[in-house]
């Protein structure tokens, strides 16, 4: 068989590029985006806070909300494993972009949303995510309690 054959037989049988769930322990790049087997997926419909994103408590103290963004995740993950992935698409950084679950079956975007670490993104998730938004803000959770820039305004400012 030659090369180029073999190449793109291996490429079409890889999980994420043949539209199949990635399914394995999750390592947490940053509020919205983890690893599996080496593949970087983009949780679809939210936007979490940036690493240096900063965000202002109850007092108005400020602290770095996407930091504890990504924390929050890792720690929510590790609970319940492995964690699986649906593939939706792939973004314009060649990333997969899916729907995630724990093992137990809890949503992943949706509990990052209902707990004020990330917010529902409509021009991604068409509202999938906005009652889980509206419960977060209305019980002043995560970066509810206090104020913020939504990540896509915080990105568009700084350049990003």
């Amino acid at each position: 068989m030659n090369k180029v054959l073999v190449i793109v037989l291996i490429f079409l049988a890889s999980p994420a590029l043949a539209s199949e769930p990635l399914i394995g322990r999750a390592s947490v790049i940053d509020g919205d985006t983890i690893e599996i087997h080496g593949e970087r997926i983009r949780l679809n419909g939210i936007d979490a806070p940036e690493g240096r994103q900063r965000c202002q408590d109850a007092r108005g103290k400020d602290y770095r909300c996407g930091t504890i963004a990504a924390n929050a995740l890792a720690d929510f993950l590790s609970a319940s494993s492995p964690t699986r992935c649906e593939f939706i698409e792939r973004d314009r950084y060649r990333r997969f972009v899916g729907r995630c679950f724990r093992a137990d079956g809890k949503d992943v975007q949706a509990w990052l949303v209902r707990n004020g670490h990330a917010l529902d993104w409509p021009r991604y998730s068409k509202g999938a995510y906005a009652s889980d938004q509206e419960d977060a803000k209305r019980n002043r959770r995560g970066m509810w309690a206090g104020s913020f820039v939504p990540p896509w305004e915080w990105r568009r400012n700084r350049g990003s």
